[in-house]
C-alpha cells in the first residue's frame, strides 16, 4: 500500500472505530434505560449521532447489538477471574486474609450500579433470548464459580480446606458473599456503589461462615 493510500485509509478506519464506540455507548444507555422492546434502532442512531445505515454497517440487527452489550460485560469478569488464584496464593499462610480480599473484590465488582442494571436487563429479557441469557451465565457467574472451584480444589489438596465437592463449596462461597447485598440491589436500584464499610462487613462475615464450614480445623 502506498503512503498516499495509507493516509487516506487511516481517517476512514478511525472514523469506523469511533462510530462503533459511539454506537455501543448509545445502545448501552438506551437498552439499560428502556429495555430491549423500548429501544429502537432509530433511538440508538439519534443518541449516537450516526445514521441507521452506519449502525447496520457494524451490527446486522438490533438483537446483535443487544448481544454485544450483554456479552461485552464478560471482559470485566475475565479480569477478576485472572486474579482469583493469584490473590489467594499471594496471601501465603494467611488463607483467611486472602479469601477476605477475594470476597471484597468480588462483591465490589458485582455491586457496581451498571452491573446490577445489566443483570436486571438480562433477567428481564431471558424469556425472549434464552440462549443469550444462558451464555451470559456461563461466561460471567459461571466462570467465577469455576475459577473458585479450582482454587478450593488446590486448597483441599494442600490440606487447608476440608471439602468433598469444590464446585459446591464455590457456590456456597459466592452466595454467602453476594446473597443479601445482591438480592437487595436487584430490587432497590442504586445510583452509587455499595458503601465500603458495608461491603467489607458483608464480605468478611461471609468468609468467616465459609471457613466455619470448610476450614481444615473445623
Amino acid at each position: 500500500m502506498s503512503p498516499q493510500v495509507a493516509d487516506s485509509v487511516r481517517p476512514r478506519r478511525a472514523g469506523r472505530l469511533a462510530s462503533g464506540g459511539a454506537i455501543r455507548e448509545a445502545a448501552a444507555a438506551m437498552f439499560l434505560e428502556n429495555g430491549y422492546q423500548g429501544t429502537s434502532m432509530d433511538d440508538i442512531a439519534a443518541a449516537a449521532q450516526v445514521s441507521k445505515q452506519t449502525i447496520y454497517t457494524h451490527f446486522p440487527s438490533k438483537e446483535a447489538l443487544f448481544a454485544d452489550l450483554v456479552l461485552g460485560n464478560a471482559e470485566r469478569v475475565e479480569e477478576f477471574v485472572a486474579t482469583v488464584s493469584r490473590t489467594v496464593a499471594a496471601a501465603g499462610d494467611d488463607m483467611e486474609g486472602g479469601l477476605r480480599q477475594l470476597a471484597r473484590v468480588y462483591l465490589r465488582l458485582v455491586m457496581q450500579p451498571d452491573v446490577l442494571r445489566l443483570r436486571r436487563l438480562v433477567l428481564g429479557e431471558a424469556g425472549r433470548f434464552p440462549d443469550l441469557a444462558r451464555t451470559y451465565y456461563e461466561r460471567v457467574p459461571g466462570r467465577v464459580i469455576n475459577a473458585l472451584s479450582s482454587v478450593f480444589s488446590a486448597l483441599r489438596d494442600g490440606g487447608r480446606l476440608h471439602l468433598d465437592d469444590p464446585q459446591l463449596a464455590a457456590q456456597h462461597f459466592a452466595w454467602l458473599i453476594l446473597g443479601s447485598p445482591l438480592d437487595r440491589g436487584m430490587f432497590y436500584p442504586i445510583a452509587e456503589p455499595m458503601p465500603e464499610a458495608d461491603l467489607q462487613r458483608a464480605a468478611d462475615g461471609a468468609v468467616r461462615v465459609f471457613l466455619a464450614a470448610y476450614g481444615s480445623s473445623r
